[in-house]
């Protein structure tokens, strides 16, 4: 079984452990372009981005091989549902249990082969934008900056209490500078275009560096 992924280097220790088999082999790549060359069972694309070009290329691969993108913010619909969407997230790939989205039954029935020749646990759910726990942690921290914002604590202070109220493993402050400010930013927006209580904080969005976020 060879193994293709393109990843960021946080990415690659939490990759390494979790696909690593001895019956597979990773081949690391260092652009979508070498990605696609490569000769492979199975290919991982950390870095994805909904990006026309980008999910051409994907798809025109799914065609005959098994594609995994980190798709937390789109649905399968959007982005091609041969594609097979799992939880990439910064502090999620070296989770117990990944969540994975297959709505295509070749797909499904690739993502359960790997997962027990790895020896790895996962859950496959409904293709929903942001999945299950992004969709929780994206609402905590944006609930965090709101609380901020009122000037009720420090960011300090409230990750602090998340950590010790709740036994988080991070606060929300801290969550999000690992998954990356700009991916909440992303998933909070895609929600908040049907439901309102993923309406943006205005000091979420100016963290993010976005200067045109309508409230």
């Amino acid at each position: 079984m060879r193994i293709a992924i393109l990843a960021g280097e946080h990415q690659k220790p939490a990759l390494q452990q979790k696909l690593s088999a001895d019956s597979v082999e990773l081949i690391w790549a260092d652009s979508l372009k070498s990605l696609t060359v490569i000769d492979a069972d199975h290919y991982f694309d950390c870095q994805f981005d909904h990006d026309s070009t980008r999910t051409q290329h994907l798809n025109s691969l799914a065609n005959h091989k098994n594609v995994w993108v980190n798709a937390v913010s789109w649905e399968s619909a959007q982005i091609g549902e041969k594609l097979i969407r799992f939880n990439g997230w910064n502090t999620f790939i070296e989770k117990p249990i990944w969540e994975v989205v297959a709505i295509d039954e070749g797909a499904a029935v690739a993502v359960k082969a790997l997962m027990q020749l790895l020896d790895a646990k996962f859950q496959l759910i409904p293709d929903l934008v942001g999945m299950i726990t992004p969709r929780v942690v994206a609402m905590l921290v944006n609930e965090a900056y709101y609380t901020f914002e009122m000037e009720v604590s420090s960011k300090e202070e409230i990750d602090i209490a998340m950590k010790l109220g709740t036994n988080y493993p991070y606060g929300p402050f801290e969550w999000a500078d690992k998954i990356g400010l700009n991916n909440i930013y992303e998933l909070l927006n895609n929600l908040a275009l049907t439901d309102s209580r993923y309406t943006i904080s205005k000091a979420l969005a100016e963290a993010a560096g976005i200067k045109t976020y309508k409230w």
